[in-house]
């Protein structure tokens, strides 16, 4: 059990997490296809975390850990990614060469995703200053145990294949891989209910 601390992100903090992610992602292989170029990359990608995880607000399931080392972006039962403003930040942002790829790996992953209830990891995040000191696991370990009192699925893509370690030693288990093209493969992964 990790000892960190991790609690609800206020309403006053959406930009202060937002800032974790880009932060965090900096080096993801995916967001960094659609993002080569680090201007690109720092003017887009926020838009992109709040279309993608935004909805974690929204619902109360954001979380952060210590002084935000660290954010997690839930989507909770019932709550899905609005694909349209993704659809629209990606036609806008991304290369015009790599529209066809990029759209048809969100197409995919949509296939994978469960139907069941169940808690979904939009996005997590450690500002790679807090690397290594356990803030990913608090980050974890503090969502599904809401999903064990609530005896619910969680569900994830990794978008690194460097992180599948952590995910698996928190229960999720590798269900398939995206591969398409140039696009960076992705990993769905399921955690069964407990």
């Amino acid at each position: 059990m990790s000892s960190v601390h991790v609690r609800e992100v206020e309403p006053d903090e959406h930009t202060r997490a937002v800032a974790v992610q880009t932060m965090a992602f900096g080096r993801d292989p995916v967001m960094r296809w659609m993002y080569p170029e680090a201007e690109a990359y720092l003017r887009h990608f926020p838009d992109f975390a709040r279309a993608f995880g935004g909805g974690a607000f929204a619902h109360e399931a954001a979380h952060v850990a210590g002084d935000f080392g660290g954010v997690a972006m839930w989507l909770p039962p019932g709550v899905e990614v609005d694909g349209e403003p993704i659809g629209a930040l990606i036609s806008a942002s991304v290369e015009a060469s790599k529209l066809e790829t990029a759209f048809a790996v969100l197409e995919e992953m949509g296939r994978y995703h469960i139907e069941e209830a169940h808690w979904y990891l939009a996005m997590v995040g450690v500002d790679p200053s807090h690397q290594g000191k356990g803030v990913g696991s608090g980050l974890l370990e503090y969502a599904l145990a809401k999903c064990d009192a609530a005896s619910l699925p969680a569900y994830l893509e990794s978008s690194n294949p460097a992180n599948l370690p952590l995910y698996e030693r928190h229960g999720f288990r590798v269900v398939g891989t995206i591969e398409i093209g140039t696009f960076p493969p992705v990993f769905p992964m399921l955690r069964e209910a407990r």
